[in-house]
């Protein structure tokens, strides 16, 4: 099964129990650039095991707002696959909104297959007391609390964060509400030093736009349960390009009996908030 709640974060995640610097923060987010980009996807490589004969698909990721008005990403993944004896049509949808500055985060997704509902999953988390509440209200009411992690946007800055440094490897802890929306899970991200595209890349890199001969980070997320490490064997794994604005492109997406590949097909620079309009006068 897809883990289309995984996609959606797009490597977004925190160093494991730290608070975000204060150019994780504020200025960093800052340089978070509003856009929707459109990925189309294809089966990379399938085993026997997957039942996977054939795979087509499209991915739409949505992020707009800003440090003062807070972030919000709706985000579709859909996906045609084929197993040889039929046709399944499977379409996520998520929508999440996280304001970096106060350490809150709302969730909500809906999965859908063959065009009906399979399962719905809503709630908020908020980080506090070095822990992160979470309360769900689909689809079964409760809260739980879970150890210091990290939200997706709050993430993504990390990643920029040590990229510009130049760190290479950093362990982390991250909570997005995918799955049940009641579980964090540790990431091991590398990051590759910074490149210019080739010659080679110039096709794909022409998609980036205004971007197309700015220079990127390689980045590799692996992703593990709670209670797994490094030397374990991941849940899923992904890598993709990555501007210094937060827009991604080349993903690879490795579920382990298969792999999908999301090339950027569209891009759109979407208005950004002006934060001075924004704040309350005194």
């Amino acid at each position: 099964m897809i883990d289309h709640g995984r996609v959606a974060i797009l490597a977004f995640g925190l160093a494991a129990g730290a608070s975000v610097p204060a150019l994780a923060g504020v200025e960093g987010a800052a340089g978070l650039l509003p856009h929707r980009a459109v990925y189309d996807l294809k089966l990379k490589d399938a085993s026997d095991r997957s039942g996977i004969e054939g795979l087509s698909g499209r991915m739409v990721y949505e992020f707009t707002g800003s440090a003062c008005t807070g972030f919000t990403t709706n985000f579709r993944f859909v996906t045609r696959i084929n197993t040889g004896e039929d046709t399944r049509l499977t379409d996520q949808q998520t929508t999440t909104f996280e304001d970096t500055e106060k350490g809150e985060f709302r969730f909500e997704t809906k999965s859908f297959t063959d065009e009906q509902l399979d399962k719905e999953v809503s709630g908020a988390a908020t980080e506090a007391d070095s822990k992160v509440k979470v309360a769900i209200d689909l689809p079964d009411p409760r809260e739980v609390e879970l150890t210091a992690s990290a939200f997706p946007t709050e993430h993504m800055l990390e990643v920029i964060r040590n990229a510009r440094n130049g760190n290479r490897f950093f362990e982390a802890r991250i909570f997005d509400g995918s799955e049940n929306g009641d579980q964090s899970m540790i990431t091991n991200t590398v990051i590759g030093p910074q490149q210019q595209p080739q010659k080679e890349d110039a096709g794909d890199a022409a998609k980036a736009g205004e971007f197309a001969d700015a220079a990127y980070w390689p980045v590799s997320i692996a992703y593990f349960n709670d209670g797994g490490s490094g030397d374990t064997t991941p849940v899923y794994s992904m890598s993709f390009k990555l501007y210094d604005n937060g827009i991604t492109r080349d993903l690879t997406m490795d579920y382990g009996d298969f792999v999908l590949s999301g090339s950027l097909s569209r891009l759109d620079l979407l208005d950004k908030p002006n934060c001075d309009q924004t704040k309350p006068r005194p």
